[in-house]
């Protein structure tokens, strides 16, 4: 409730009815029948960002690199998935999910798609989105208010220039002060707004974006977390195996010890033995480290404590991908890639928003109309009401028109190029995640070879030194080519379930695809 003073007598009570052309009244001694909030100023087209790619959540890709293996000559595969941004965090899932202190692939990809950060960022732009959406489609919404007022006026006749001199007769000067009470509903109605429903129609497909992207960023999440997973399992492999070459150097050692004791080696045998056990020992500790760190990673992207205090349930061992061509990848890619789908929904979005911008020049109409009542007191009040209609269409808005369809037609270039680099980008993704299959698949297979060798190597070497025709240094020799063998095996089977995985992402609904490229056990 509100109380002002006014110099001027009121004008309600009387009804009325109001048109209006070309934004001006005709006809209204109505004091409130044009307040601001009851008056059509047109609508201007929204403006879209320049670019449609998300980045804000961050991003997960995998490359795999040639990096130096065995032999200073040989080359092997270094895959590695890359985790930027939001995509490196998450909330607590302990309280909704209870832990074991067994970790499955599969309820790792479950704790990710539910907590990890990226995904909720996006679910959050949705929300955004979807309240954006619903703003834009209030303008074409009936717009009801109301309001009650009390006004206390006093009035000064002589300050309004009416002065009467009568012989006999003292006319007052001021009037009042009096009183009346004001008790309205107004309602705003757009009729035609071309400009407004384009509007509506654009932030609805950028919310159809959103929600795209959306389901993009839970195959990115699942690319993360399999994609830790494996590395764990990898690190997980390597640390077996250098505690095995840390037996195996330590008990070459004993053995070189009790020989030098019975004088039949040079103590220079032992020492290379004992440089051997403790190099092994170093290896051990920093792949250890290693593993540590890698596990807290994953427990940080699935919503696990960040610590190293828990094991994995589930192994996954090199196993053949599934006879599927690149070209049927493609196919699926195109038909299923959310990311795809959402760079074609901005490219209609900012179609609509151009079209929002032309739109400015046409006319449009609107009504507002208010009823009330209006008296002293509620028991000696009178109904009123108004009623406008407003056709307004633009003469000259100083280049504003112009301005935003050339920022819109701008949008809309950048948005359909960004589709286009998008589709090649699918492309190219895919056909280097087959070639890195079809590479990890030769080096699995050469890895298997040379581990057998070496460990054939390895034990005649031993006969050797034990029969006196060979020393030490064939046998460390034998024991590093051992080591980097297996070594090489291992990065080789996680370079192909790397592969897969990237497969399994670059068609669409990796967590509906990754059982048929990952074999679990």
């Amino acid at each position: 409730m509100r109380k002002t003073k006014l110099k001027t007598l009121p004008n309600r009570l009387k009804t009325s009815a109001t048109l209006i052309l070309l934004s001006m009244s005709i006809a209204s001694g109505n004091a409130f029948a044009q307040t601001p909030s009851s008056q059509y100023q047109g609508t201007q087209a929204t403006q879209l960002p320049l670019s449609g790619r998300t980045t804000q959540s961050g991003s997960v890709t995998a490359t795999q690199s040639s990096t130096p293996g065995v032999a200073s000559t040989v080359n092997t595969l270094n895959p590695t998935v890359q985790v930027q941004g939001a995509y490196l965090g998450s909330t607590s899932s302990i309280s909704n999910m209870p832990f074991s202190g067994k970790l499955s692939l599969r309820d790792a990809i479950q704790r990710g798609l539910e907590y990890n950060l990226g995904a909720i960022g996006l679910a959050q732009v949705v929300r955004q989105a979807h309240g954006q959406t619903r703003v834009a489609r209030s303008a074409l919404l009936p717009n009801l208010t109301g309001d009650l007022a009390e006004t206390v006026q006093q009035t000064s006749l002589a300050a309004e220039g009416l002065k009467f001199k009568i012989q006999g007769f003292n006319l007052p000067t001021i009037l009042g002060p009096y009183n009346y009470i004001d008790l309205r509903a107004r309602l705003l109605q757009t009729v035609v707004d071309l400009t407004a429903w384009k509007n509506y129609k654009s932030v609805a497909e950028t919310l159809h974006a959103d929600q795209l992207w959306f389901q993009d960023s839970r195959d990115l999440v699942v690319l993360a977390v399999g994609g830790a997973y494996l590395l764990v399992l990898a690190d997980k492999a390597r640390v077996q195996s250098a505690l095995a070459q840390l037996d195996t150097a330590n008990a070459l050692y004993q053995q070189a010890f009790q020989q030098r004791a019975v004088g039949v080696v040079a103590q220079v045998d032992v020492d290379r033995s004992q440089v051997q056990a403790l190099t092994q020992q170093q290896r051990v500790t920093s792949l250890q480290n290693d593993l540590a760190k890698q596990k807290i990673n994953l427990a940080r992207i699935t919503g696990l404590p960040p610590n190293d205090q828990y094991d994995l349930s589930d192994n996954v061992p090199f196993s053949p991908a599934p006879p599927i061509t690149v070209e049927e990848v493609l196919r699926q890619a195109f038909e299923q890639r959310s990311d795809l789908k959402a760079a074609a929904a901005q490219v209609r979005a900012a179609s609509l928003a151009l079209s929002s911008a032309r739109s400015e020049r046409l006319p449009s109409l609107s009504v507002n109309a208010d009823y009330g009542v209006i008296g002293t007191n509620p028991s000696q009040s009178h109904g009123t009401f108004s009623a406008a209609g407003t056709l307004r269409f633009p003469i000259w808005e100083g280049g504003r028109t112009a301005g935003d369809i050339e920022q819109a037609d701008a949008t809309l270039t950048q948005r359909r190029a960004e589709l286009e680099d998008l589709k090649l980008q699918v492309e190219g993704e895919i056909r280097k995640a087959y070639f890195d299959l079809q590479a990890a698949t030769s080096e699995v297979e050469v890895a298997q070879k040379n581990v057998r060798v070496a460990k054939e190597t390895l034990d005649l070497s031993r006969q050797r030194v034990e029969a006196g025709v060979a020393d030490s240094v064939e046998l460390v020799q034998s024991q590093e080519a051992l080591a980097g063998a297996e070594f090489d095996y291992i990065n080789s089977a996680f370079a192909h379930n790397v592969a897969k995985l990237s497969l399994a992402r670059d068609m669409g609904r990796a967590a509906e695809n990754l059982p048929k490229f990952l074999s679990v056990q």
